[in-house]
């Protein structure tokens, strides 16, 4: 296995996953020894990992998803790792959010609004697909990290930091004016040459 601080293994293009990433991952798992021997031998290979007790997964549709990433790296806090994986965004979250996180997006009253679409909040008896340490450059993966992890025991975000995220999305995809829209059959005046 690699270093601490290089990828995975050569002769790939690399996502990002460190060995001390890939070993976080793995440590999710039951064997978590017999996810790396198999990441050794097939490290383009993704795998299905347990949520609840390493880490909690939120899954997003992949245009909210990403808004929800900006929101968090360019005003907040930053995120955990990000995977996209078959059209979603999944941010790997602090253990307990998937519990949380639903009944805090109830109370904010956004779900009646259909501002944010439903999020798949994946916890304790759930599983989910991880994308491979490494990806070919000759290949679209269906499953590859935004945010790849590079540590053994990355932050991760909370459940009021999602919410937050998650408002913050909804609020920048909807543009709200103080003006009323302008009447179609109004006559304009040009104002700006008054005497």
């Amino acid at each position: 296995m690699s270093t601490r601080d290089e990828p995975f293994s050569a002769g790939h293009d690399v996502s990002g996953v460190t060995a001390d990433g890939a070993a976080w991952l793995a440590s999710a798992g039951t064997y978590p020894r017999s996810t790396l021997s198999f990441w050794e031998e097939r490290p383009a290979a993704p795998v299905v990992l347990p949520c609840g007790a390493v880490f909690d997964v939120v899954s997003a549709p992949a245009i909210f998803g990403r808004r929800m990433l900006d929101r968090l790296w360019e005003e907040g806090p930053g995120s955990g790792p990000v995977a996209m994986l078959r059209g979603r965004v999944l941010l790997f979250a602090a253990p307990g959010t998937a519990q949380r996180l639903p009944s805090l997006l109830r109370w904010e009253e956004f779900g009646r609004t259909g501002a944010i679409p439903p999020l798949l909040c994946h916890g304790t008896g759930d599983a989910v697909t991880v994308p491979a340490p490494l990806s070919r450059a000759n290949t679209a993966p269906t499953a590859r990290w935004l945010v790849a992890p590079d540590t053994r025991h990355p932050w991760l975000p909370g459940p009021e930091i999602l919410l937050w995220a998650a408002v913050r999305a909804a609020r920048a995809a909807v543009r709200i004016s103080i003006f009323p829209p302008a009447d179609q059959d109004a006559k304009v005046y040009d104002v700006s040459r008054r005497r």
